[in-house]
């Protein structure tokens, strides 16, 4: 899903709103997660996730396709983990398999 599609998913649930309006949420939402990540804050939704930044230090890679070493910067990457709640709600449609060992 775009976010496009995610407004208009909202439009169609809120036929009472604008969706021009519900793009500006969107928006503003999306831009304050990505505000609070750059000050290096966490932000947490409850029942969804949280997002935070890790740090990965520099170090020595590898061109794959000249295999010549290269150094690789220090930078800042998001991560986000799933919450308690949303990892249940993907897991309780996901379908049971039998592993061989389970078929005896």
């Amino acid at each position: 899903m775009i976010k496009s599609e995610l407004v208009l998913k909202i439009a169609e649930q809120n036929p009472h709103l604008y969706q021009r309006d519900i793009e500006t949420v969107v928006s503003a939402i999306l831009d304050t997660i990505a505000d609070a990540l750059a000050r290096g804050d966490r932000v947490e939704l409850r029942g969804f996730g949280a997002f935070s930044v890790k740090k990965r230090e520099a170090r020595s890679g590898r061109n794959p396709r000249t295999g010549e070493t290269v150094a690789v910067c220090e930078k800042h990457i998001p991560v986000f983990k799933t919450g308690k709640e949303m990892r249940k709600r993907l897991n309780l449609s996901a379908p049971k398999t039998e592993t061989p060992d389970s078929a005896r």
